[in-house]
């Protein structure tokens, strides 16, 4: 059960918590339930607590950061949003909202959105007016995988920004449209050595996220990507799958 209504502590640790992780708008008190929202991110995140103490609820409303989130404790009681999950210290509750606007950030349509924004009414006749449209696509991709992988590469914990490359899964020139090419389960934020490794096909990656090694990869690049240590992929949904299953078709994996 949830403390209805919400009494001073409640309040004051949710607005606390929103406020902290980029939630900052606020959306009233449904049933128990305490709303905001973000002026920069996709979505709603609804609080509410059943003491002083906790537990502690968040009830997300875009379907994709409720399906992302989903690895987390489901919680009992239905909130204001499409899935609710239940955290025992507000430690939890703060990493699920930093990640809950992270991925409201950088799912799907939100860099469309931009891209669509930025490049309304630019040329694209010429190569140059094509590759400036496309460098404009290449820095809102990498900001928007920046946010969903919490800026490090998932393989080695790599967070310095000059060393990570935004990696497409499905090359830009092979996507069929502009939202495949900014969606970020197209993409993986690597460290420069694994970029090159992944674009060159030397890598690849199953659907659990387990390292597929080509025969063509010498034992020396496999010693520099610590290949032994059972290095794995995690946070992949599936939608990377789908583009992944391109990756390995084309490299013959």
């Amino acid at each position: 059960m949830i403390e209805i209504p919400p009494g001073f502590v409640i309040r004051t640790e949710a607005s606390k918590a929103a406020y902290h992780n980029g939630f900052r708008l606020e959306r009233g008190v449904r049933n128990g339930w305490i709303g905001y929202a973000s002026t920069t991110a996709s979505g709603e995140a609804w609080i509410a607590g059943a003491s002083d103490h906790g537990p502690w609820l968040l009830s997300v409303t875009h379907p994709g950061v409720a399906v992302e989130l989903g690895f987390r404790p489901v919680s009992p009681v239905i909130g204001p949003g499409v899935a609710a999950f239940a955290f025992t210290s507000l430690t939890e509750l703060y990493s699920a909202l930093d990640r809950a606007y992270r991925l409201g950030l950088s799912l799907p349509d939100h860099p469309l959105t931009q891209f669509e924004t930025q490049t309304k009414g630019l040329p694209r006749t010429t190569e140059a007016e094509r590759l400036r449209i496309e460098r404009i696509g290449q820095d809102i991709f990498r900001r928007a995988l920046l946010g969903y992988w919490n800026g490090r590469c998932p393989l080695t914990g790599v967070s310095d920004a000059s060393l990570l490359r935004a990696s497409h899964i499905v090359r830009w020139a092979d996507c069929l449209d502009d939202a495949h090419r900014l969606d970020v389960h197209n993409g993986l934020l690597l460290s420069a050595l694994w970029d090159a490794a992944f674009d060159s096909g030397t890598v690849s990656f199953a659907d659990d996220g387990s390292v597929l090694v080509s025969p063509a990869l010498s034992h020396e690049a496999q010693i520099a990507l610590k290949l032994g240590d059972g290095v794995r992929l995690q946070q992949l949904t599936g939608h990377h799958h789908q583009n992944l299953k391109r990756h390995r078709e084309k490299y013959g994996f």
